[in-house]
């Protein structure tokens, strides 16, 4: 019984992470479309602007009309996110914890929030831009801040067993 109760809150944290992520990119996407037309700045303070614009590639806009593409590329991974969160115990185990399934979460909100924008639209809404770096949303913050947290896991990992 108490596997099963570990189960349940890895998964609810996992979905929950991912459901917060997924409302609050749907909200700002939604906010910057209705208060700024694509290609408008409303902030633009030296390093840093909120713009509008509509990315039909991936990351960095790279592969650039391709989105049909990309949403089947989405659908794919979502499968795979979810798959590790539930077998995550017996093949992941470093991904068998709290901070693992938030960081599980935050990509599978990310790869989601995206989505919807590549289903309805046909293109992502971008809007946070440092100058230095490419725009980006905040489904693309989720999804690179849970990538480090999974990938500084795995290092640890490494580094124990190397010892």
């Amino acid at each position: 019984m108490s596997n099963l109760k570990h189960l349940e809150w890895r998964i609810v944290v996992f979905f929950l992470v991912g459901a917060l992520i997924v409302i609050a990119d749907q909200l700002s996407k939604s906010w910057i479309r209705t208060n700024i037309l694509p290609g408008h700045v409303l902030v633009d303070q030296g390093f840093f602007r909120i713009v509008h614009i509509r990315n039909t590639g991936a990351a960095f806009g790279i592969f650039p009309g391709q989105s049909e593409v990309l949403a089947a590329v989405a659908i794919a991974g979502v499968v795979v996110l979810i798959a590790c969160a539930f077998f995550s115990r017996r093949y992941l185990p470093v991904l068998d914890s709290t901070p693992g399934m938030i960081a599980l979460g935050l990509v599978l909100g990310g790869t989601l929030g995206n989505l919807v924008d590549r289903l309805r639209q046909g293109s992502v809404t971008d809007f946070i831009d440092f100058k230095f770096w490419p725009i980006f949303n905040v489904a693309d913050s989720a999804v690179t801040v849970g990538i480090i947290i999974i990938a500084y896991s795995l290092l640890r990992v490494m580094l124990r067993e190397s010892e």
